[in-house]
């Protein structure tokens, strides 16, 4: 599994409408996206649920590279964000562990996002061992309806994601309205740790 997501930050006074009326537009086109586990559009408002910056940041469950990579650039579908909002960076981490949460059968609403350095220098076995036993007693919250845990071992970043059925719970520091999910292989996810 491979986790990704780009951030684009817009104007303060930026009408928001517009990323909402494009994603009722273009959402459904990743509804059959081979390759994609799920695709969350994501949004934050300013000034809404704490967030300080009004941004539109969809993030991906992929189940291999090969989807990901005719997205970003085998002109599968980044073109258009390309086109109409300039090349963005790409974060991208190695699935480390996905589960369906309690709340699997709603359509989520929200999502929350934890993402935190580990310490410099410092062997990765215990930092992503205890974001395991996080994501665990997450996976199995009330409301929850997925969990991601994934790693980035070039910058090494722990980023925990969650979709949840109502507002998100918790105290992640990035909550999102989640405005449409794409999933179309998402019962082809592995479910648990991608290790023993």
């Amino acid at each position: 599994m491979y986790a990704m997501q780009y951030e684009i930050t817009l104007p303060a006074d930026y009408d928001m409408g517009i990323i909402h009326d494009r994603v009722a537009g273009r959402g459904h086109l990743t509804d059959g996206y081979e390759g994609l586990g799920f695709k969350a559009y994501l949004v934050r408002e300013r000034g809404i649920d704490g967030s300080p910056v009004n941004q539109y940041a969809p993030f991906y469950l992929w189940g291999d590279t090969g989807g990901m990579n005719r997205f970003l650039w085998g002109g599968g579908g980044f073109g258009g964000i390309v086109g109409d909002f300039g090349r963005p960076s790409v974060h991208h981490w190695t699935g480390a562990a996905f589960r369906p949460g309690p709340a699997r059968g709603s359509v989520p609403r929200a999502a929350s996002r934890l993402r935190e350095a580990l310490p410099a220098g410092a062997d990765p076995r215990e930092p992503v061992a205890r974001a395991l036993e996080r994501w665990e007693e997450r996976s199995a919250a009330p409301g929850v309806h997925a969990t991601v845990l994934a790693v980035d071992p070039r910058h090494w970043e722990i980023v925990h994601l969650t979709l949840w059925a109502e507002p998100a719970a918790g105290d992640d520091p990035d909550r999102y309205a989640l405005l449409h999910l794409s999933a179309p292989h998402w019962d082809e996810l592995p479910v648990g740790s991608r290790w023993p």
